[in-house]
This record gives structure tokens, sequence and C-alpha cells, in this order.
């Protein structure tokens, strides 16, 4: 029996099944430590979304946890000193852990955490960073960044890395090859599958509801409204685009919200939805023929793989992460700049009408909870 011990700000819908997993491991003792601290659950207002948001997806259940004393005069995980633990590294001695496994470095009792424990027993890290957003060429800034990047992950033992882009971050900062574990970035696959068309239907009903036809091609936006999002790359998609049949729905909320409100107000094609909770996602991918995801910056873009689960293509930027690993032509398209309009264009008015229900569903498999676990037992194993 292995004791592990993940240090993670807060519960997150993408994490906690996994959670529920490695806890069901026989040869696992699981405990999680939330650094965030208790104030991290409940209804919170998230300022991107501008409202008050709780996700309606059981965060806590399958999985043993704590939530650590937070002393952060400003808690949170937007900045690095809204995580300080002064007891952390104690408690988790106090347990008994053999492992640390330390999800994300940025905040003052994680990088103290992975300080204390090298050395002592075997230092895990999670982390999704990409080159992707690096500025090009050279600078004093940067090359300060790449000493003090290159000085963090010397704590680090074994880091669990996500994709291609990922891993690449790794090495750039000097993470040895036998010191990489793929562990893919991955979702609740069988909460987006559909084994019994029962999401199918309630999608084909809301689609319906919404005035869609059945000839109708509709793509969706899904996120916060802002700048790193790039929500205005559709304003120009859909004005370079005049057929009629041709429908957009805009999911969420954020800053930019007046503004596409006002630049798609004449628009007939476009639909306005605010934020959508977790339970009803499954089945808003499945009102779409397309899911589209412009974001400038994305370290990976979870998106990709809910609307693979769900068995809708997926057009995407190659500023996300996760585009590379798991979009190919037969179920998408990466694009590379806003000078693609056209492109992109092509690609959904020339390419069949067609459900991803086994396609998109097969590839996603192997971005699973199931592989994460398969490359714990590995390491244990060592």
């Amino acid at each position: 029996m292995k004791r592990i011990a993940i240090l993670s700000s807060h519960p997150i819908q993408y994490n906690a099944p996994l959670f529920a997993l490695l806890a069901k491991e026989p040869k696992i003792d699981l405990m999680v430590f939330y650094t965030w601290g208790e104030q991290s659950m409940g209804a919170k207002f998230d300022p991107d979304f501008g409202k008050t948001i709780e996700w309606d997806i059981p965060l806590l259940d399958g999985y043993s946890y704590t939530f650590v004393q937070n002393t952060s005069k400003d808690p949170g995980s937007h900045h690095f000193k809204g995580i300080i633990n002064p007891t952390l590294n104690q408690e988790i001695e106090r347990w008994g852990a053999d492992v640390v496994w330390i999800w994300g470095w940025a905040f003052d009792s994680h990088l103290k955490a992975l300080r204390y424990f090298k050395g002592k027993i075997p230092v895990w890290f999670r982390g999704d960073s990409t080159l992707l957003d690096e500025p090009k060429g050279l600078s004093i800034k940067k090359l300060a960044r790449r000493l003090f990047l290159k000085w963090v992950y010397r704590h680090v033992d074994k880091a669990f890395y996500v994709g291609t882009h990922n891993r690449a971050y790794y090495r750039k900062h000097g993470l040895k090859e036998l010191q990489l574990v793929y562990a893919p970035h991955a979702i609740d696959n069988e909460r987006f599958f559909d084994l019994t068309g029962e999401k199918s239907i309630q999608a084909s009903i809301w689609r319906e509801n919404l005035g869609f036809k059945k000839e109708d091609i509709v793509l969706l936006f899904a996120g916060k409204y802002e700048p790193r999002k790039n929500p205005l790359f559709l304003v120009q998609l859909m004005k370079t685009i005049q057929t009629d049949s041709i429908k957009l729905v805009m999911v969420g909320n954020g800053p930019l919200e007046k503004t596409l409100k006002e630049l798609l107000s004449e628009d007939k094609r476009v639909t306005f939805l605010d934020f959508q909770n977790q339970s009803k996602m499954p089945i808003l991918y499945r009102i779409a023929d397309y899911y589209i995801l412009p974001s400038i910056s994305e370290t990976w873009g979870l998106g990709i793989n809910e609307a693979l689960a769900s068995g809708t293509k997926v057009i995407a930027s190659k500023s996300c992460g996760g585009a590379q690993d798991l979009i190919n032509k037969r179920i998408g398209i990466i694009f590379r700049s806003k000078n693609e309009l056209k492109e992109v264009q092509k690609y959904i008015i020339e390419n069949p009408k067609d459900y991803l229900s086994v396609g998109g569903s097969d590839l996603i498999s192997g971005h699973s909870y199931k592989e994460i676990i398969q490359s714990i037992r590995r390491e244990m194993k060592q």
C-alpha cells in the first residue's frame, strides 16, 4: 500500500472523478489536500463570467480529502500569495505520505512543498503549461524566467505530462526523458458518452426549441467571453459566411458579452445562451455540428475532449495545446490565424454533415482517467 498525498488548490470538475477512481485502487491510499481551504467550496462570484457560479455535479464524492487552513489575506487561485498554508507540510508528514503529488507550483505553499519534500520522499508534479505563448526572440526577462523555471523543476522527481506541447515544455526546462510520465488530459468520458441515446433525444428537442431545422449546420462556442478565448473570431466568421442554413450558438458570459451582442444583433442566425452548468454540457455539445475553440492562449482546451466525447466535430486554433494531440482531418480542423477564415468556412460548408458517434468517442477513449491510472501503477512498481 502506497500513500499518495495530492496537493490541489480546490475541487475541480475534471479532477474529482480521477481522484475517486484512484481511491479505489487496492494498492493506493489517497488523500487530497485542498490548499485554498474550505472557502473554495460553494457558490462563488466569478469575475470573468460576471456571475455567481456553483457546479451542479459532485466534486467530493468517493475519495478522502482535507481542506488545509489558508491564511492568505486575499485567498484564491488567481495569484501566488492566494494560497498560504503554514501547517501544510506538517499535515502531510503526519498523514505519512510515501509520495507527494503537487498539482501546480505557482502558489506560495505549493512551491514550498516542492522544496521541502525534495529528497525526503518522491515528488511528483502535474501541470499543463506549454511553450505556445512564449515570446519569440531573446530578452533578459525571458532568460530570467527560463532559469527560474529550471530551478523550480529541479525539485521534481517525476512530471506527469498531459500531451505533446506540455512534454516539450518540461524538456525545455531541464527534465530528463526518464522523469516524464504520460498521463493525458482527460475528462469523465462516460458522462459525455451516450450509450442509451437519451442525450441525443434531449439535444434534438433543445435544437428544435431553438428553431433550427434538421438540415441546418450549427456552430457552437461555449466559454467565457474574454479576450483570451477570442470569441470575436466568431463575429468575423459569421460575416464571412453568408449561408442562411449555418447557425451559431454562443454560450457563456463575460466582459465581451455586450460587445458581442451589439456586433451580432442584426444576424438572425445567431443565438445567445447564458452560462450552462456541467450537467447540461453533454447535451449542449450534441446540439451542434461543430464546436469552435478560437482561443489565442489555451494550455489545453478540455472543451475539445468534451465535444469529441459527445460526437461533435471540432474547429480549434493552433494556440490550443490539445489541438495537435486530438484533432485530425476526419474529426475537425486546426486553423493557424484569423487570416484562415475562408479555410474554416470552406471546411464547414464542404464537409459532410455527419455525427461522430463512433469516431470521436473512439479517439477520446485514449485520453482517459484509466490511462492516467495505468501510468501511476507503472510508477509504483519502480
